[in-house]
């Protein structure tokens, strides 16, 4: 597949964390990425809504990157039930603002790859109408399906089996390669 790499696009994605009471004593409170803002200016923290207990914050604003060569993880998400938008994030040391985000893509694979990592928090947050839209649109416009090739076999028979040749790396005397089969059985002295 042949990839132009001028398809490439950017939106700027405010993250909208919020924080509710902890469940248990040992535990204050509930850090959960719940939404994306689509085209924000930039924030740190910033409260946007407190209800009941729970606050939301506009965390962070990192930029969305779409890129042509990955228009099939792209295609992938927008497939599903509930298309969705990957936060990335990383806990903190600073207590007002327990977690970092550190990015947000539209690529169900890369939010696999961190998730498998084991060192950062995935967030799974739906993906808004608009933000479908501009994503399923630089899709259309550079998807390229990839051709199916059935690969050919060789013909090289992999199962042949040379006796009395051993790995030439290993030093032998006087020059003779010995098999390990022909050694068990005695033959050699």
């Amino acid at each position: 597949m042949i990839h132009n790499p001028d398809c490439y696009a950017t939106l700027p994605l405010g993250v909208v964390i919020r924080r509710t009471p902890g469940a248990t004593r040992w535990v204050k409170w509930a850090w959960k990425a719940v939404g994306v803002v689509p085209g924000a200016g930039d924030a740190d923290w910033r409260v946007m809504r407190e209800e009941g207990g729970a606050t939301e914050f506009h965390a962070a604003t990192c930029l969305l990157e779409l890129h042509g060569a990955e228009t099939e993880a792209y295609l992938h998400g927008l497939s599903t039930k509930v298309p969705a938008i990957y936060v990335v994030l990383r806990d903190s040391d600073v207590d007002a603002c327990p977690l970092e985000v550190l990015l947000v893509t539209a690529s169900p694979y890369e939010a696999q790859d961190y998730a498998d990592s084991g060192e950062e928090i995935v967030e799974k947050v739906p993906m808004p109408e608009g933000l479908v839209a501009w994503v399923r649109d630089f899709v259309e416009t550079h998807h390229q399906e990839e051709e199916f090739k059935k690969r050919r076999r060789d013909k090289t028979n992999i199962g042949k089996v040379v006796d009395g040749v051993g790995d030439p790396r290993i030093a032998q005397l006087s020059g003779v390669y010995r098999s390990p089969a022909m050694a068990r059985k005695g033959r050699l002295h």
